[in-house]
């Protein structure tokens, strides 16, 4: 594994809070999880939480100022 992967790679505790995240502004948006904007959204989420954004309250905050239209 190279250390550019290492460094991308992700815990439990780290998917736990992309998924919350994730499943939360899916949720309020009546949207699927695996619909295109879905999955624009959770790699969007992942994007975010490299950038910091390391709590799922933290990550809904940045998720909804990125808002999809």
């Amino acid at each position: 594994m190279t250390a550019a992967a290492t460094s991308l790679s992700l815990q439990s505790d780290d998917v736990d809070v992309l998924a919350g995240a994730l499943y939360s502004w899916c949720a309020e948006r009546n949207i699927k999880l695996r619909s295109q904007q879905g999955l624009s959204i959770a790699s969007i989420a992942i994007d975010l939480y490299h950038a910091g954004h390391r709590t799922q309250d933290d990550l809904l905050i940045a998720l909804h100022a990125c808002e999809l239209h």
